[in-house]
């Protein structure tokens, strides 16, 4: 928790916690995460993508890698555990090991990733995508609020962005990719757990919904002769609640509504908003996105209007380690606490590793759900249990 708090410290606004990708703050969290790793007994490198990785050699010459991780980038006006916490606590671990003496028959590898939350940049998860095997040279290319380029403020920081392509793990030789993280959501506390075994990444459909009808003098128009894009639009946001809540694990959020030339004594002609779709399985998710399309047809048909759904993002859900999950779960066991598992809503770094190398996630309660916020907590209690249980997790996995 002491870590934690000083970590918090490195920020780009004296205001609040705001730490970007490749800024100072990043630059200046990562030699200090740095001089944590070589505290535990690590050796160190830092990347072409800027991502900290820190070594705790196996007893066997060429063993294979167990990565251990998280990131250390924030949104602005952050939480301090989002990310951090992962980092840190697979640190412990380490040290842990080391304090020990233990040495494993496979390399544990921890990484600090710093492109996660992707607010400098269109783009994301360049670090983990870097490891994965799928980072895209283009997005180099990308251009910040400041007109620099992710090329030059990976020079800037001090690293070779030439580099990158030389970070592609050997599936082979990675057994895989374990994140501990804060749940982000209000799962576990309400239902009283302080740990949760993750199932799944949810997958996420995103995009916008344009909604036509025919301007109209507001009271000259009689009501049914009216074609409201506005009450069009209005009945399918509210068809689309109930998709998902007719849908086990399915969430839809309608976060923005656009009238361009609005006016309060006008019928409104047309409308914009956005759709955001997640599920941990990919087929639940389009399965929804369907049934929204024909919402659209339907209240279009009925009302005089039309409505198009156009999806501009699409993530595939990455499902969990199955032998993972159960090693997590064995872990909890052993330490006297009850197991749940559950779907994460958010994205992670592990996401990067689908299909590529088998990845698990241990989620720790947030108070109230919190994150994205100042606001966000963990407690001492139950981060203690959650490395406990990390720890655990590791060494049960050298009789494997």
């Amino acid at each position: 928790m002491k870590r934690v708090n000083i970590l918090a410290q490195f920020s780009d606004d004296p205001e609040n916690l705001t730490r970007l990708y490749l800024s100072n703050a990043h630059k200046n969290a990562v030699q200090l995460v740095q001089r944590w790793m070589r505290e535990a007994g690590m050796s160190t490198r830092i990347d072409g993508a800027a991502t900290l990785h820190g070594l705790h050699p196996s007893q066997m010459s060429d063993a294979p890698r167990l990565i251990l991780g998280s990131h250390i980038d924030t949104v602005r006006d952050a939480g301090k555990f989002d990310g951090n916490l992962g980092v840190i606590s697979a640190i412990s671990v380490v040290a842990e090991l080391n304090r020990l003496g233990i040495k494993l028959p496979f390399t544990v590898e921890v990484v600090a990733f710093g492109d996660e939350e992707g607010v400098r940049f269109p783009t994301t998860l360049c670090g983990s995508r870097a490891l994965a095997g799928r980072f895209d040279p283009l997005c180099l290319d990308d251009v910040d609020s400041d007109g620099v380029t992710r090329r030059k403020a990976l020079l800037d920081f001090g690293v070779n962005p030439q580099a990158i392509s030389a970070e592609t793990l050997n599936p082979k030789q990675t057994l895989g990719y374990i994140e501990l993280h804060i749940e982000q959501g209000p799962v576990l506390e309400s239902q009283g757990y302080p740990l949760g075994v993750v199932t799944a990444i949810n997958g996420a459909s995103r995009g916008h919904v344009t909604v036509r009808g025919v301007a109209g003098h507001a009271g000259t128009l009689p009501m049914s002769m009216r074609k409201d894009a506005l009450s069009a639009a209005a009945e399918i946001v509210l068809e689309i609640e109930k998709i998902a809540r007719n849908m086990p694990d399915v969430v839809a959020t309608v976060g923005t509504f656009e009238l361009p030339h609005g006016a309060s004594n006008v019928v409104p002609s047309a409308v914009k908003f956005s759709v955001d779709i997640r599920a941990p399985e990919d087929r639940l998710r389009h399965e929804a996105v369907k049934k929204i399309e024909h919402v659209l047809d339907d209240v279009s048909h009925a009302r005089g209007t039309s409505a198009i759904l156009d999806i501009h993002y699409d993530a595939q859900a990455t499902r969990c380690e199955p032998a993972f999950m159960d090693c997590l779960s064995a872990a909890i066991t052993q330490n006297n606490l009850k197991n749940i598992r559950l779907p994460s809503g958010a994205g992670h770094d592990a996401m990067a590793f689908r299909d590529r190398i088998p990845v698990a996630m241990l989620f720790v309660r947030s108070k109230g759900g919190i994150s994205h916020n100042p606001a966000e907590f963990s407690s001492e209690a139950d981060i203690g249990l959650a490395t406990k249980v990390l720890f655990d997790f590791v060494m049960s996995l050298k009789d494997k």
